[in-house]
């Protein structure tokens, strides 16, 4: 059975604040939650009560499996200071340590028009390369997440899972690899199981949402069981973040996903 981890951005809201709803995650019986960025450096993440959220992980015994970098940083738009990325990629190393967080989920940035496509994933492989000898030895692994630009992320780089794959095999390091994003690759019309076969050597983990729509799974077209089972066969066996807009109310919105991963 997969570890399934709600993102308290989007689910049990209704509790209140972040460390709250850890702990309405924990009663509802998930042992796991994601989250956006600790500091609320962009929208629509907020700042979190960083000892009050770690309290509540601690009481809970709940892990926090991902969390986001932050700044978004724009890393191939002229004049490409990435000096902000840097500084607060130690900040965020932090505060996952402090967490118990073994992942940070950081993006591409969008394309830059004036520069050719094949250049700028080599660039990203060479950003990416420093940031990973900067905290060597943390402990914590960057999730590259490719995302789609049809519907969510219009003029991002990285829309295709091979390619956030090419750049995860360039840098080349076990603190690296891939988020592959069941919602985001259908929505780029991917074929799931042939883009698994071709990065699962560098999957760092997974997140899911229904498609059309971004909702909960059932809320849309997409067959859970199928997904899960390529999933499966590909090898992953690691958390599964739930980050989806929930149409109902946040425990009766993941009953769907929790009955097939637990068959899964």
């Amino acid at each position: 059975m997969y570890q399934l981890a709600p993102n308290i951005e989007l689910l049990f809201t209704e509790a209140g604040d972040y460390h709250d709803r850890v702990r309405a995650a924990a009663a509802a019986g998930f042992d796991a939650v994601e989250m956006w960025g600790p500091t609320g450096a962009d929208a629509p993440a907020t700042p979190k009560d960083l000892p009050a959220l770690k309290a509540a992980l601690e009481e809970t015994g709940t892990q926090l499996t991902a969390q986001l970098s932050e700044p978004r940083t724009q890393f191939m738009i002229p004049p490409r200071d990435h000096s902000e990325f840097f500084r607060k990629l130690d900040e965020g190393v932090e505060i996952a340590r402090d967490l118990g967080c073994p992942r940070i989920v950081v993006g591409s940035g969008t394309g830059f028009g004036g520069a050719k496509r094949q250049t700028q994933l080599d660039d990203l492989i060479e950003i990416y390369r420093r940031a990973i000898a900067q905290i060597d030895g943390s402990g914590i692994v960057l999730a590259l997440e490719p995302v789609n630009i049809r519907v969510d992320h219009p003029g991002a780089l990285l829309d295709r899972t091979s390619e956030a794959a090419y750049v995860a095999r360039g840098v080349d390091s076990p603190q690296f690899g891939i988020l592959y994003d069941i919602y985001h690759s259908a929505v780029e019309n991917e074929d799931m199981a042939v883009e698994l076969r071709g990065a699962a050597d560098v999957l760092a983990y997974v997140q899911l949402a229904d498609a059309p729509g971004r909702g909960e799974p059932g809320s849309g077209e997409l067959d859970w069981d199928e997904r899960l089972s390529i999933l499966r066969d590909c090898g992953y066996d690691g958390p599964i973040g739930l980050e989806y807009y929930p149409t109902t109310e946040s425990s009766a919105s993941v009953r769907v996903i929790v009955e097939k991963a637990a068959r899964a």
